[in-house]
């Protein structure tokens, strides 16, 4: 784990360590910090909008009531993640429906899909926007585990560990998870890097991070 994350997870653990003591501006400045991760996340299950925010507001609700039993055994975000994804599987159950097979990339989030490649060439650039349509419709095509894992490390940049802790799967099924998740990426958007391929680029997706 690197020492910026170290330093996140310990401001997080001094904030909840305050709303434990009933300092409920610790737990307002908790919100503010992940509420639109928390959003996304949800919004990946949940296709409306509305109904999106509602579980999203409901999970901080939740997360309230239990922030006594959160021992910091794991990140608060990974502890907050899992709440989020019950309580939307939850609601989806309550309505009887299935989690959406698509996935929102918003703009803001655009410039992450980057992340998958090493790869810079000015033709990457001048297709970037292509490349990322590409990949989204990738991985909206992924099995949802496969999908959840590559996005928790892709986009939310949770470690392996961090992400077995969110799945509740071992750590070896994490990296199996991602590997297949990368080499299934790497195989429906091959069309759109032959030629940076072929002049010696890299793949986008890389099997062995």
């Amino acid at each position: 784990m690197s020492d910026k994350t170290n330093t996140i997870d310990n401001a997080d653990q001094l904030l909840v360590e305050r709303v434990k003591k009933g300092d409920k501006r610790a737990f307002d400045l908790l919100v503010l910090k992940y509420q639109h991760r928390v959003l996304a996340v949800i919004s990946r299950l949940v296709a409306d909008r509305d109904s999106a925010m509602d579980i999203a507001q409901d999970t901080f609700v939740r997360a309230w009531r239990a922030i006594d039993k959160f021992r910091g055994d794991s990140a608060f975000y990974t502890w907050l993640y899992r709440i989020a994804t019950n309580t939307a599987k939850n609601w989806l159950v309550a309505q009887s429906r299935r989690p959406r097979q698509d996935v929102d990339i918003d703009d803001h989030e655009a410039p992450e899909l980057a992340e998958l490649s090493d790869a810079a060439t000015p033709e990457a650039v001048t297709n970037s926007s292509q490349l990322a349509a590409a990949i989204a419709k990738a991985m909206a095509s992924l099995p949802h585990d496969l999908r959840s894992a590559l996005q928790l490390r892709e986009f939310d940049g949770l470690s392996y560990d961090e992400i077995a802790e969110a799945l509740d799967c071992p750590v070896g099924t994490v990296r199996s998870r991602i590997f297949r998740a990368r080499e299934a990426v790497n195989k429906a958007i091959a069309p759109y890097i032959e030629d940076s391929s072929a002049s010696g680029d890299k793949p986008i997706a890389k099997s062995t991070r």
